[in-house]
């Protein structure tokens, strides 16, 4: 794997968002570190299925792995380091040799670049932190009909399953 264009070492915060009402909301990971920071804008499904890897991954590590977790500030981005970009690849991995966990995230313009944009490192609370507030962010949208598990919209839903007949609505 090659080594990252900037790393967040000193992660003091790693949050889900989305933003807009729901049907028309746009999701994004908020990161900073020291006095860098970095937005990174992403599909709901790729929030869902990243929060979804990192219970996978935490699952199948033993109780102890990141306890003693630990990562070098000299890889630390530059100071007042200032990032924004739509995510077009994801990497999710955890660092045996210093029990870290990282996430590794590609610009959508230099997708194609073997170096990720930005590696952001965590311990495990902050990754499981993460993950619990990213499947959140995702369940906090348009109720599902229970008919056809499409989301019903605030004006209603015509659900295919009734052939149009009934408007289902949000109760």
């Amino acid at each position: 794997m090659a080594e990252p264009k900037l790393e967040f070492t000193n992660l003091s915060r790693l949050n889900a968002e989305a933003v807009g009402e729901p049907g028309q909301r746009t999701f994004r990971i908020l990161a900073d570190s020291d006095s860098s920071s970095a937005v990174l804008w992403l599909e709901k499904e790729h929030l869902y299925e990243l929060a979804l890897g990192i219970q996978q991954l935490i699952a199948n590590l033993p109780e102890n792995a990141g306890a003693d977790a630990y990562i070098s500030n000299d890889r630390e981005a530059p100071g007042l380091t200032r990032l924004e970009f739509k995510i077009g690849k994801l990497a999710l991995g955890h660092d045996g040799n210093n029990g870290m966990f990282l996430i590794d995230a590609y610009d959508f313009d230099d997708a194609n670049e073997e170096a990720a944009t930005i590696r952001i490192w965590m311990d495990r609370e902050q990754l499981e932190g993460f993950s619990d507030e990213a499947l959140r962010v995702c369940a906090s949208g348009r109720p599902i009909c229970p008919l056809c598990d499409r989301p019903i919209d605030p004006s209603g839903h015509a659900c295919p399953r009734v052939n149009g007949h009934a408007k289902i609505g949000i109760e």
